[in-house]
């Protein structure tokens, strides 16, 4: 980016709702200035099923907080989420060529253009290259390996893909709005970057987003993203749940879930009840509390367990030493942090904004847009090189949208 003033968006199309931020940036620095958040229609377990109806709250959304900012929105930096994402783990590896074994910017980019070099499926677009630390001959290297002395290095990315279907749709919710998307973020990635310190982050920590349709995630080590992941599974499954092994509405689970739910049952007496409204109305009755616990600790511990079985042999207490840090608008269920202690093992807490964060953007719903501005912002320079054989995110945004 420019030395200017440029009027950035960070934008998060959920299943529950969507968010809109904008941010004041100078190059510098980054001022949150405008926020906009409609409630999300067209939208299943983080993927666009309407298209028109998606557009119309997205683009409510955008002028919410462009008149909340008082600017137009430039650029949008765009929340990628979705059961449809995968990512896989490539490696490379070389010999240094100068005959005094000193590592120049030639051996480096040889072996990251080797380490992405792999072809994906029909149908599939790279999302983000997430490249972990270098290996000068076994020996990890914490920052760039140029000047340094050595026979072999290494590098390897895990790289996440999406189907380019699913992509486009997203983009062109935005472009309707005649917006550039600059780039798309994994929702994770937005969410780890804000609630996780570089200490933790370098001590390993798995950061954890439970949104309403999808619970995203991001296992950081060594300073680094090491493996991320989508389980299509949500807050609105608590809900369903509730609704279904209680017989009722929708909206009536939903009340009760925030209200009563909790991710481990604490409740003692069986025979205690909860009234469904509490003003004693037509229609209101009770409910068995701990029936409501029960449902709703079952279904948080099975989609930790899922996260955790998704992360493999990528997961250890040995390695993962700062614990899980959960955020996302369903992890302020009550208990969530004492049930993902137990299933990984490890110390969990809720994630928090930093303290110069202002307090009404302090809720976990806003981690995600918060995280897509900084995590965005941080990583223009890389991101913004030319693209180099074999293009990358623009360069497929481009070919999608070539046509139109």
């Amino acid at each position: 980016m420019s030395s200017r003033t440029n009027f950035i968006g960070a934008v998060e199309i959920g299943t529950s709702k969507i968010t809109v931020l904008v941010g004041e940036y100078t190059g510098r620095e980054l001022a949150i200035i405008g926020c906009g958040e409609c409630s999300s229609r067209g939208v299943i377990k983080g993927s666009v099923v309407d298209y028109k109806a998606a557009s119309e709250c997205t683009h409510s959304a955008l002028e919410q907080a462009e008149r909340d900012a008082g600017e137009r929105i430039e650029v949008v930096f765009l929340a990628q989420t979705g059961g449809h994402l995968e990512g896989f783990y490539n490696e490379a590896s070389v010999s240094v060529k100068a005959s005094d074994n000193l590592i120049d910017a030639g051996d480096i980019r040889t072996v990251c253009d080797l380490a992405k070099s792999k072809e994906l499926p029909a149908g599939r677009m790279v999302v983000h290259n997430i490249r972990r630390p270098f290996r000068v001959d076994g020996r990890l290297v914490p920052g760039t390996p140029e000047h340094l002395v050595g026979q072999r290095l290494e590098v390897g990315y895990w790289t996440v893909h999406g189907q380019e279907q699913r992509l486009a749709d997203n983009i062109h919710v935005i472009r309707g709005f005649n917006l550039e998307v600059r780039e798309l973020v994994l929702a994770s990635l937005a969410a780890g970057h804000m609630v996780t310190t570089p200490e933790e982050r370098q001590h390993g920590v798995l950061a954890i987003d439970i949104g309403a349709g999808t619970t995203d995630f991001v296992l950081y080590r060594d300073g680094a993203p090491h493996t991320t992941g989508v389980v299509p599974v949500g807050g609105t499954h608590l809900t369903n749940d509730l609704s279904i092994g209680l017989r009722l509405t929708d909206g009536q689970a939903e009340k009760l879930k925030l209200r009563f739910g909790r991710a481990n049952v604490q409740v003692r007496d069986k025979g205690q009840k909860v009234w469904l409204d509490g003003n004693f109305a037509i229609g209101d009755r009770q409910f068995p509390l701990l029936a409501i616990e029960q449902i709703t600790a079952a279904r948080t511990w099975e989609l930790l367990e899922v996260v955790k079985k998704k992360l493999g042999n990528a997961f250890s207490s040995e390695t993962c030493t700062a614990g899980v840090v959960l955020t996302g608008g369903s992890a302020k269920l009550a208990g969530v942090a004492e049930t993902a202690a137990k299933v990984f093992g490890v110390p969990a807490h809720l994630g928090e904004a930093p303290t110069w964060v202002s307090e009404n953007l302090r809720d976990p719903g806003f981690h995600t847009a918060l995280g897509l501005l900084y995590y965005g912002v941080s990583t223009q320079a890389e991101k913004s090189a030319p693209a180099r054989r074999g293009g990358g995110f623009l360069t497929g945004v481009r070919r999608l949208f070539a046509s139109t």
